[in-house]
């Protein structure tokens, strides 16, 4: 399979910070394929690189060697334009501390991207007001970000994520903040857009709750991706669930020793 098969391609990429002693590498030659419509998700514990991994894909920071690839183009080629052009369209990033302008109300931060690239009012409300209705936001768009709740807030910013149509949606730790209610009815309403419309998810976390609404996890620790588990054809998520529990525990003998 060709490069350009799959919508995005991680090659041999290697983070490392500072120099001499005081030297880590985050990522070890990390490589792995996300394809069209796909829900990845990347779990490890703190530290083990998956969100420095994230943000060399968001190109927030740049990898000490190796290459990513979306839609077969070397994104670490790009020039000022189209980095610009594929942090604002290309990409979707969902934070796990919202990341909302708290003097813009809810809609002001979802429109914002197209705001900032132009985009036609109109088309830009119509797309708002599908992504709404589908993320159970249209009652709070008028309100500021003190005014939400947890749930309420990742919601809107799930749709600040979605609104430019990405080909690839990354959310790092997106139930991290998140009660137990409020993470189920997020990660609900992400799976849906992947199963509905092909949106293609990438997830880093440590919950396997977060973790089993994915097609694919891959399991990485000390800047090395050692595991990978895919979820079985009509298997339930509570067994994928189960399934997820007991690899953690057969690698490390209890998930608080691999997690």
């Amino acid at each position: 399979m060709k490069i350009s098969d799959k919508l995005l391609r991680v090659q041999e990429v290697y983070k490392t910070y500072g120099e001499g002693q005081s030297e880590t590498v985050a990522l070890k030659g990390i490589t792995f394929d996300v394809f069209p419509g796909e829900f990845l998700g990347i779990m490890g514990p703190s530290g083990s690189g998956k969100t420095t991994l994230l943000n060399c894909i968001a190109t927030i920071i740049k990898p000490t060697s190796g290459r990513v690839f979306l839609n077969g183009k070397n994104i670490s080629a790009f020039d000022s334009k189209d980095l610009a052009e594929y942090r604002g369209s290309r990409i979707g990033y969902l934070f796990q501390d919202f990341a909302l302008l708290d003097n813009l109300t809810g809609q002001e931060n979802i429109l914002l991207p197209l705001s900032i690239h132009g985009m036609d009012f109109a088309k830009a409300r119509a797309k708002l007001d599908e992504l709404a209705d589908f993320l159970e936001i249209a009652d709070i768009l008028n309100k500021f970000p003190s005014q939400m709740s947890g749930g309420q807030k990742q919601r809107v910013a799930a749709a600040r994520s979605l609104i430019s149509e990405p080909d690839i949606v990354l959310a790092d730790e997106p139930t991290g903040a998140l009660d137990t209610r409020s993470a189920r009815i997020l990660m609900n309403k992400l799976e849906g857009l992947n199963r509905s419309s092909g949106r293609t998810i990438l997830m880093v976390s440590h919950d396997p709750n977060a973790t089993s609404f994915c097609s694919r996890i891959l399991f990485i620790q000390d800047g090395v991706i050692f595991h990978e588990l895919r979820r079985k054809h009509d298997e339930s998520r509570e067994k994928f669930y189960e399934r997820i529990l007991q690899l953690m525990a057969q690698l490390g003998g209890g998930s608080a020793n691999v997690l």
